[in-house]
């Protein structure tokens, strides 16, 4: 099953079912107004929901043509959006791009962060933003919707939370990184808004790429129609959602509807040292920070800039047989204007 939220003038949008192919959508508004009223109540109104998703395939409901750039992330706003950093050889370049310390319990408990949730951009939505200088930089990432979470979850009883799968652009400000951390309390001007595939997909759409708490597709990342990133986010990643869960998990409940983010999706090099650019025959990258990091380390220096106004960047992943699976995330850096209230 897909689901999606179209834009209708309120800030939670009107919950649809989206076929397979992403073609066309019915309303599911006699169900659940919103995907948060359906995850409320997930136990019950999932069968109907999945009910009007077999209806919607064969034609026997009325729909809707879907376009993606009508829609809203899949959850506008959230209780709750927690992002780790599960695949730590991008948590290694980073660090060493900032001079920091890999220290040796991150092998052994996963990294997470609380991010803003109150306010998350459309999948093609603009990245607005007061100043090119603050380093502006995407992060491809996949991302969960949990159901209720008790406090102290085993890692199965966190598996068996998850509902829905999504992606995500964590859009980062690189160069107010370092200050912000140095301050001792983590990241908050440095961590905007996010933006959400336009489609969450139920774990029994994803067939076999869905093994053990992991999404084994590529993630595929462009900018500027370019390709930049084709990481397998099967690989590298050293904390499954399951214990990513039940490590945010270990000392609260977590509320249905909390998204828990992957971390920036990361492979390394055939050589065990960085991934190369995808010109090269790596894998490319799924940020700006891993490309300049690598580039440092092999050149001396960053080629590398970050975002520029006018910038696009495409994130998405497709089926062996190509088919969009959650639908693109595709933004474009705009600057921000102020407007007088």
């Amino acid at each position: 099953m897909k689901l999606a939220t179209l834009a209708n003038g309120t800030r939670d949008g009107r919950l649809v079912v989206v076929s397979r192919s992403l073609t066309h959508a019915t309303d599911a508004q006699g169900i659940a107004p919103t995907l948060q009223d359906a995850l409320d109540d997930w136990a019950h109104l999932a069968p109907r929901l999945e009910t009007l998703a077999s209806a919607l395939e064969t034609g026997a409901v009325p729909c809707e043509r879907f376009r993606e750039h009508e829609v809203l992330s899949p959850l506008p706003r959230a209780f709750q959006w927690i992002d780790g950093s599960a695949y730590l050889s991008h948590v290694e370049l980073v660090r060493k791009a900032r001079g920091a310390a890999m220290p040796p319990e991150l092998w052994t408990d996963p990294l997470l962060y609380q991010g803003g949730s109150d306010a998350f951009l459309a999948p093609r939505a603009p990245i607005t933003m007061a100043n090119e200088d603050w380093g502006i930089d995407f992060e491809g990432e996949v991302a969960v919707i949990v159901n209720d979470v008790m406090m102290g979850a085993s890692v199965a009883e966190a598996a068996a939370s998850i509902v829905l799968v999504v992606l995500v652009n964590d859009v980062s400000l690189r160069n107010l990184i370092p200050a912000e951390l140095a301050k001792g309390f983590g990241f908050f001007q440095s961590k905007p808004s996010s933006a959400f595939s336009p489609v969450a997909v139920t774990l029994d759409e994803l067939g076999l790429a869905w093994d053990c708490g992991r999404l084994r597709f590529p993630l595929l990342v462009s900018l500027n129609g370019k390709p930049f990133g084709r990481a397998d986010a099967g690989i590298g990643m050293n904390f499954d959602f399951p214990n990513l869960i039940a490590s945010a998990a270990r000392t609260r409940p977590l509320g249905a509807g909390t998204i828990i983010g992957s971390g920036t999706v990361s492979n390394k090099g055939a050589d065990g040292g960085p991934s190369r650019p995808i010109g090269e025959g790596g894998v490319g990258y799924s940020c700006l920070a891993e490309a300049r990091m690598a580039e440092a380390i092999r050149h001396g220096a960053p080629k590398t800039q970050f975002l520029r106004f006018g910038d696009t960047v495409r994130i998405e992943m497709k089926s062996p047989s190509g088919q969009t699976v959650f639908g693109a995330i595709e933004q474009t850096v705009e600057p921000h204007e102020r407007r007088s209230a």
